[in-house]
């Protein structure tokens, strides 16, 4: 296995263990499919996950405090270089917007999305401001920087300025282990764990309750189709609560209740997504603005049918391979009775979509984002 002279800091891992945690771990997975080992700074609650995730790495525990989101950010820029240079590391990798301001001849930053610039409305105003200044100092200071899409880098390169370099392009990828056709006996352990029979159908949308997300709009969709045909298949939310006030309204009044035709199911242990996802009739996923689109890729891979819309990185994911749809009501609604129609067209169109998409989400893997990775340490 091959050593770089590399420290990632695994620190701003978030407590649910969802997004940028995501990217870490698919990244140091990839990594060492590539035969690379670098060292990794995490905070000592995520040391055991991390290291069982990706073992073949050398960990470092953070101090403890660094639990505390803002003494992280204090740690980040007082602690963190004294870290580079005990482990004799020549690189850092700052995975989430922020670094070390004064080592930032050494530091490669990953800028996830552009949403902060484009979209501001979908975050709230410090949220706006934190990352917005962040990511210009990034662009001006660091050694180099990494998106995870080129729609990401032409968004950065219109509204957030001229970068020291161009930043670089690794897409990510999805962990075939956890994300692929679910099989028979795992679709009905899912349907018996939610209150569901043997062939019952549902919808699904998985990802965070946030403004860019328009879940209200995709319940309004879809009432409105219950409403034309009593038979559609329910709604199922899963995901964590953000700052969508009236999103999350309308799950709360839902709540989780079988039966139901719209059900809230919260956080989804990662071992029951692949069945969430795959034993769907389809994922509507009707997000405005995303860095990269995640959600759509593990769709994909699990043999969904997926419903999305054309904006910023979706396409760089989904190819010709999902159906595209405005983030309104109406075109939602329209494009999703066109999906679940059940003549033999319609059901061959489906079967088309689901196996052109299997194959193009075998090409997203996390060596190959890797790859990239190591050639920006370089």
């Amino acid at each position: 296995m091959r050593a770089l002279p590399v420290l990632v800091d695994a620190t701003s891992v978030p407590p649910n263990r969802g997004g940028v945690a995501r990217y870490i771990a698919g990244l140091l997975d990839g990594l060492a499919a590539l035969d690379v080992r670098v060292d990794v700074v995490v905070k000592p609650a995520d040391l055991a996950w991390l290291r069982d995730t990706a073992p073949t790495h050398r960990y470092h525990p953070a101090p403890t405090w660094t639990s505390s989101r803002p003494l992280r950010l204090v740690w980040e820029q007082l602690g963190l270089p004294g870290m580079l240079r005990r482990v004799g590391a020549d690189v850092l990798h700052s995975p989430h917007y922020t670094f070390p301001v004064l080592h930032a001849a050494r530091t490669v930053v990953t800028l996830h999305d552009a949403t902060f610039f484009s979209d501001p409305g979908a975050h709230s105003a410090l949220k706006v401001r934190f990352f917005r200044a962040w990511t210009r100092l990034a662009r001006r200071l660091a050694r180099a920087t990494i998106a995870p899409s080129a729609a990401t880098v032409a968004e950065l390169d219109r509204l957030a300025g001229r970068p020291r370099r161009p930043t670089v392009v690794a897409h990510l990828g999805v962990d075939r282990g956890v994300f692929h056709p679910p099989t028979d006996d795992e679709l009905r352990a899912f349907r018996a764990a939610h209150g569901m029979a043997d062939g019952d159908d549902w919808i699904a949308f998985l990802g965070t309750v946030e403004p860019r997300k328009r879940l209200p709009e995709l319940i309004a969709a879809h009432t409105a189709l219950t409403a034309a045909e009593p038979a559609t298949p329910p709604l199922l939310v899963a995901g964590g609560f953000g700052w969508d006030d009236t999103a999350r309204a309308l799950l709360e009044r839902a709540g989780d209740h079988p039966g139901a035709p719209l059900r809230y199911l919260g956080y989804l242990p990662l071992e029951e997504l692949r069945a969430f996802l795959g034993g769907s009739r389809a994922v509507v996923y009707p997000s405005i603005a995303e860095g990269f689109g995640l959600p759509v890729l593990e769709a994909m891979a699990s043999g969904a049918d997926v419903l999305t819309t054309d904006r910023l990185a979706i396409p760089e994911v989904g190819g010709d391979t999902v159906t595209y749809t405005d983030p309104d009501a109406v075109p939602i609604q329209d494009a999703l009775a066109t999906m679940l129609a059940d003549e033999p067209a319609a059901r061959a169109a489906r079967a088309d979509r689901i196996a052109r998409a299997g194959r193009r989400a075998a090409g997203f893997t996390w060596a190959a984002c890797a790859e990239r990775h190591v050639e920006v340490y370089a």
